[in-house]
C-alpha cells in the first residue's frame, strides 16, 4: 500500500483551482495548503502547540540551514527533525540549492554540485545530488526535494537552459539514490521566465514525479504578471493526480494567484520576516504598528480575525511591545500573520469547495485593496 496519495475533491471550472487531500505517514493534509516555515527546525517565535492550535498542517524547514547548524548527523541522531523539534505532522524539506547559491559566499558550480564557502564561519563544503539525499534522508522529512539549480532573474536564454538542464540531470541522480519508502521526493521545474524551456523542464520532470512535483525559480525578482504569464503556460501540462508546490511563494495575492492557476502547496517566510518588523497583514491590507497613528488606538488589529492575538490585545499594546524591542509583539505579530495565511488558504479550499471561489477572490481584494507590495 502507497504511503503517499493524493486526491482531487472538487476542481473548479472556472480555473485551475482544486481541493484535495495529500495522504502521508503524518497525517492528511487538505490543499490549498500554506505551510510555515521553520527554515532551523521551528518557525520563528512560534511554539509546535500554537502551531497546531492555528491549524498548522505541516511546515518546511531548510535543508542548508540544519546541514551548516546543528548538522544533519546530529539531526538524526536525535530521532529525525520530526523528535528533534517536537513536531508529529508533516515536514518538508527544500533541496538546499536556492540557499548554495543565493548565501555561500562563493560558489562553484559543476555538473558535479556545488563548492561554496558557509555563510556562517567561511568553511568549505561539496553538495552534490547525492549528498543533498543524504542531508534529507537524515533529516527525516516526508515531502523531500531533489537537488536543483536556480537561475536568477535577469539570466540569459542560455544560462537558464543550462542551469534547468543541470538540474534535470541531478534529478536523475538523486532518484538513483533515493531509497526511503517513508519520504515522497519532488523534482523541481526550472526554466526562469522562458516558456519553452518550462514547459521542456515539466515534461522531463514529470517521468520522475511518483507523488508530487514542485515549481523552482519564480518569485526571485520577476514583476508577478510575468510570474503569472509563466505559471499560465505551465497549467495544461501538470500531472492531475498529484500535488503541484510552488516554492518560496505567499503573500496574500500570489496565493490567490497561485491557486487560481493549479497551484496546491505554498510556503513562504514573509509572515514571520515582516511581524519581527511590526508589521501584519490584515482583511485590509497590511498594518504596520510601529506607527505613531497606533500609539492610542485600542481595536483590534484585524475585525475579522479570531486569532489570539486579535482576541486580547489591542494596537496600542502591540506598537508598545514592538517599539520597546519586546520579543512579545514579534511573537503575536508572527502568530497573527501565519493564522492569516493558514486561513486564507483554508477560506480559498471552502470556496473551491462551495462553488464562490471567484466571488470569494473579488471580496478579499475589494477589502485587502492594492496592497501587493511583497
Amino acid at each position: 500500500m502507497e504511503k503517499f496519495s493524493f486526491e482531487v475533491i472538487k476542481q473548479d471550472g472556472d480555473s485551475g483551482a482544486r481541493a484535495g487531500i495529500f495522504h502521508t505517514p503524518h497525517g492528511d493534509i487538505e490543499t490549498p495548503v500554506y505551510m510555515p516555515v521553520g527554515t532551523q527546525a521551528t518557525v520563528k517565535g512560534i511554539l509546535s502547540k500554537d502551531l497546531k492550535e492555528i491549524g498548522a498542517q505541516i511546515i518546511l524547514s531548510n535543508t542548508y540551514h540544519l546541514y551548516i547548524r546543528p548538522g544533519d548527523d546530529l539531526v538524526k541522531r536525535a530521532g529525525g527533525l520530526h523528535k528533534f523539534m517536537n513536531w508529529d505532522r508533516p515536514i518538508l524539506t527544500d533541496s538546499g540549492g536556492f540557499q548554495v547559491f543565493s548565501l555561500a559566499e562563493l560558489n562553484d558550480i559543476s555538473a558535479e554540485g556545488v563548492k561554496f564557502r558557509s555563510h556562517v564561519d567561511g568553511s568549505y563544503h561539496m553538495i552534490t545530488p547525492e549528498k543533498a539525499m543524504d542531508i534529507e534522508h537524515n533529516l527525516g522529512g516526508d515531502i523531500i526535494m531533489a537537488f536543483d539549480q536556480c537561475s536568477e532573474y535577469g539570466a540569459t536564454y542560455e544560462q537558464s537552459r543550462g542551469a534547468m538542464y543541470r538540474t534535470l540531470s541531478w534529478l536523475d541522480r538523486c532518484y538513483k539514490v533515493h531509497d526511503n519508502e517513508d519520504q515522497a521526493l519532488f523534482p523541481i521545474v526550472q526554466g526562469n521566465v522562458f516558456k519553452d524551456l518550462r514547459a521542456e523542464s515539466l515534461k522531463e520532470s514529470k517521468n520522475y514525479a511518483k507523488y508530487g512535483i514542485a515549481i523552482g525559480g519564480l518569485s526571485v525578482g520577476e514583476p508577478k504578471e510575468i510570474m503569472y504569464d509563466v505559471m499560465d503556460s505551465m497549467l495544461p501540462y501538470y500531472p492531475e493526480n498529484m500535488p503541484r508546490y510552488l516554492m518560496g511563494v505567499g503573500s496574500p495575492d500570489c496565493i490567490i494567484e497561485g491557486v487560481m492557476r493549479g497551484i496546491d502547496m505554498f510556503d513562504c517566510v514573509l509572515a514571520t520576516r515582516i511581524a519581527r518588523n511590526g508589521t501584519a497583514l490584515t482583511s485590509r491590507g497590511r498594518v504596520v504598528v510601529r506607527n505613531g497613528k497606533y500609539r492610542e488606538d485600542f481595536t483590534t488589529l484585524d475585525p475579522e480575525c479570531d486569532c489570539y492575538c486579535c482576541r486580547n490585545y489591542t494596537k496600542a499594546y502591540l506598537r508598545h511591545m514592538v517599539n520597546v524591542n519586546e520579543m512579545t509583539g514579534a511573537m503575536l505579530l508572527s502568530m497573527h500573520n501565519t493564522y492569516f495565511m493558514l486561513k486564507l488558504a483554508g477560506n480559498l479550499r471552502n470556496a473551491i469547495i462551495g462553488g464562490y471561489l471567484r466571488d470569494f477572490a473579488k471580496d478579499f481584494y475589494e477589502k485587502y485593496g492594492n496592497d501587493k507590495n511583497f
